[in-house]
């Protein structure tokens, strides 16, 4: 894989993944979406540009991993979703985040308030 280790262990999948691969994930998670409007979302995030070389092979491992299914819109354009098993792994590296940010009444409720904004 270009940023990551080969993915031995489904369950430890997300563990093996860069930043930048969760990320792409995230930005998976709302809609699928071709490899440019990807790019764009991370350029956004980054406030910089985000080279070809890197994120379509990083997509390409997550297909191959099987977190990211990619289908094709037109001879030219791919379109790219997450898979249940991408979902699964977002979900996974949450829990673990939220299990340890979330130490006491007050950091519970911030969290709570966060999810409720994004509603």
């Amino acid at each position: 894989m270009s940023e990551s280790q080969t993915v031995v262990d489904d369950d430890d999948v997300v563990r093996e993944l860069t930043a930048f691969q969760q990320n792409i994930l995230v930005i998976l998670s709302e809609e699928p979406r071709y490899g440019l409007a990807v790019k764009r979302e991370l350029e956004d995030y980054y406030g910089s540009e985000v080279n070809h070389g890197r994120l379509y092979p990083n997509l390409d491992d997550l297909v191959e991993v099987g977190l990211v299914e990619k289908s094709e819109l037109d001879k030219r354009t791919n379109q790219y979703a997450l898979t249940e098993t991408g979902h699964d792994a977002l979900l996974d590296q949450f829990g673990w985040v939220f299990d340890r940010f979330v130490t006491d009444d007050e950091r519970a409720e911030e969290l709570a308030a966060l999810i409720e904004q994004a509603q």
